[in-house]
C-alpha cells in the first residue's frame, strides 16, 4: 500500500471544500497531524489578545518524507467567516505571508514525514485588527497551491462578559439541553444601534460545525445587554466523550483492542464502541473531543512520534443499521467534518459501523454521529449513537462581535469561557 494511499485513509475525514462553506480544510492529502494551538497548551484554543506577547503554536507533518518550502499567510473573515471588506495592507503589520523556516525530518518513527513548527504571529507579520482570521498555509508561497485553513481569533478586549449554564424551561428539552444566558458590557463602545452592531457567537467544546450565531441582545439594562433567550442559545448536551490512548505502539492503551505490525504499517484496533442512548449517565473526566500529540515511547513526539492505522468499530443496537441515517466518527482529529467521504460505512456481514484513520501517536477523544442520508445541510446529532443528558459536562466560549458604524469588518471586543459543571444552575 503506498504511503499516499495510507495518508488517504485518515486525512479524507478532514479533506472538504472552502467554496462549500467548510473553513477549516485540507486541500493537500499528504499534510497530515494539523495542530494549531495557544502557545504552550496543546488543549488551548487559538485566540490571542491584540498587540500583546501572545502567540499560538502551528504543527503538521508532510508525509512525502522530503523538505518544502511552506508559507504561512492571515485573512481576516467576519463573524461569520466571510472575507473582511478590507486589504492586507489594513489588518497585516509586515509581509502578507512569512515562510516557515524551522522544520526536521522524522526520526526513529516508521512513517517518514517532515515535520513542521512555528510560532505565530512573529514580527514579521502581525495583525494589527481583532476579529476572526484565517491562517492559510502555502506550497512555495503560491496562494493557488493551499495545503491547509485553520481558524484562529483576535480579541481587542473593550467588554466584559458574564455567563451562566442554565436547565432550560421548556419541559421536552429539560433533562437533554443546556441553555446559555450571558450578558455584556458596551461601556466602552459607541453603540447606536445594538441589534446592528452587536453579533454573539457560542461555541460547545470549540466546535464551529454545531456554533450558535447571530445572537442579538434581548433587551438593554443601563450599559449592559443581557442575552437571555429561551430557544435561540441551547445546546443538546450530549454525554461524555470516548477516548483510545495511542501513546505507545509498543504497549496496549487504554481502549485498544490489539495491535499487528508488518513491513509497511502499524494497525491498531480500537475496543468497539457500543451505542449509549439507553444507557444511564455516568460522569467521568474527558478532552470534550480534544487530542493531544504525546508519546511513551520517544522523547520528542513532534518529529519521533509515529503513525499508524486505526480501526474504529461502531455497534449500534441491535446490530441494525439507522433507516435514512449515516454515522460519522468525529472530534478535533478530523475538525468535525461530515462530508460523504468521511461516513462509516456498515458492514453488514457483522453488523456494525467501520472506519479507518491513520492518525500520529497520541491521545485522542471522539464521539459518534449521525446525520439524514442525502441532506447536506441536516444538522448532526448524538442522540441515536450517545443520547443526551442534563448532567454532562461540556466547555462553552461566547464570542461577542461589534461593528462600528462606518466599519468595514466585525471586531471581536470580548470572550469569555464557562464550564457547565462550575456554572450550573437549575432552570426552575
Amino acid at each position: 500500500m503506498s504511503k499516499w494511499t495510507i495518508a488517504l485513509l485518515g486525512l479524507i475525514l478532514s479533506v472538504g471544500s472552502y467554496a462549500q462553506g467548510n473553513v477549516d480544510v485540507t486541500k493537500m492529502p499528504n499534510i497530515s497531524g494539523i495542530k494549531v494551538f495557544m502557545r504552550g497548551d496543546q488543549m488551548a484554543y487559538p485566540l490571542i489578545t491584540l498587540n500583546s506577547a501572545d502567540q499560538f503554536e502551528l504543527h503538521f507533518d508532510d508525509l512525502d518524507g522530503r523538505v518544502k518550502n511552506f508559507y504561512a499567510g492571515f485573512e481576516l473573515c467576519n463573524a461569520d467567516w466571510t472575507p473582511a471588506n478590507l486589504s492586507t495592507f489594513d489588518y497585516l503589520k509586515g509581509f502578507s505571508n512569512v515562510r516557515l523556516n524551522q522544520y526536521r525530518v522524522s526520526s526513529i518513527a516508521f512513517t517518514r514525514y517532515v515535520h513542521y513548527q512555528a510560532m505565530l504571529p512573529d514580527r514579521n507579520s502581525t495583525p494589527t485588527k481583532s476579529g476572526n482570521y484565517l491562517l492559510k498555509v502555502y506550497l512555495d508561497g503560491d496562494t493557488s497551491k493551499l495545503a491547509f485553513t485553520r481558524r484562529v481569533l483576535v480579541v481587542e478586549r473593550l467588554s466584559d462578559v458574564a455567563a451562566q449554564i442554565l436547565q432550560p424551561f421548556n419541559s421536552e428539552l429539560f433533562r437533554t439541553h443546556q441553555k446559555v444566558q450571558f450578558s455584556v458590557s458596551k461601556s466602552q463602545m459607541n453603540i447606536v444601534n445594538p441589534q446592528q452592531q452587536i453579533k454573539a457567537v457560542i461555541l460547545q467544546n470549540n466546535r464551529w460545525d454545531n456554533a450558535i450565531t447571530g445572537l442579538k441582545p434581548t433587551f438593554i439594562r443601563g450599559n449592559m445587554l443581557e442575552f437571555n433567550t429561551e430557544n435561540e442559545a441551547v445546546f443538546p448536551a450530549g454525554k461524555e466523550f470516548r477516548w483510545v490512548d495511542l501513546r505507545s505502539f509498543r504497549f496496549r492503551g487504554n481502549h485498544v483492542a490489539k495491535t499487528e505490525y508488518d513491513r509497511n504499517n502499524t494497525e491498531i484496533f480500537v475496543e468497539p464502541d457500543a451505542e449509549r442512548s439507553n444507557q444511564r449517565y455516568i460522569n467521568f473526566k474527558d478532552f470534550n473531543g480534544h487530542y493531544y500529540i504525546a508519546s511513551t515511547d520517544t522523547d520528542n513526539p513532534w518529529w519521533q512520534g509515529d503513525y499508524g492505522r486505526v480501526h474504529f468499530t461502531f455497534v449500534p443496537t441491535n446490530n441494525q443499521p439507522y433507516v435514512n441515517k449515516r454515522v460519522y466518527l468525529v472530534g478535533e482529529m478530523n475538525m468535525y467534518n461530515t462530508n460523504d467521504t468521511s461516513a462509516m460505512p456498515y458492514n453488514a456481514e457483522l453488523g456494525v459501523y467501520e472506519k479507518t484513520v491513520f492518525l500520529k501517536q497520541g491521545y485522542y477523544s471522539y464521539t459518534y454521529v449521525t446525520k439524514e442520508a442525502g441532506n447536506r445541510k441536516a444538522p448532526v446529532s448524538a442522540e441515536q449513537t450517545d443520547g443526551n443528558f442534563w448532567e454532562t459536562e461540556n466547555d462553552y466560549t461566547i464570542l461577542i462581535y461589534y461593528r462600528s458604524l462606518a466599519g468595514r469588518h466585525d471586531e471581536l471586543v470580548g470572550t469569555a469561557s464557562i464550564n457547565s459543571l462550575n456554572s450550573r444552575r437549575i432552570g426552575f
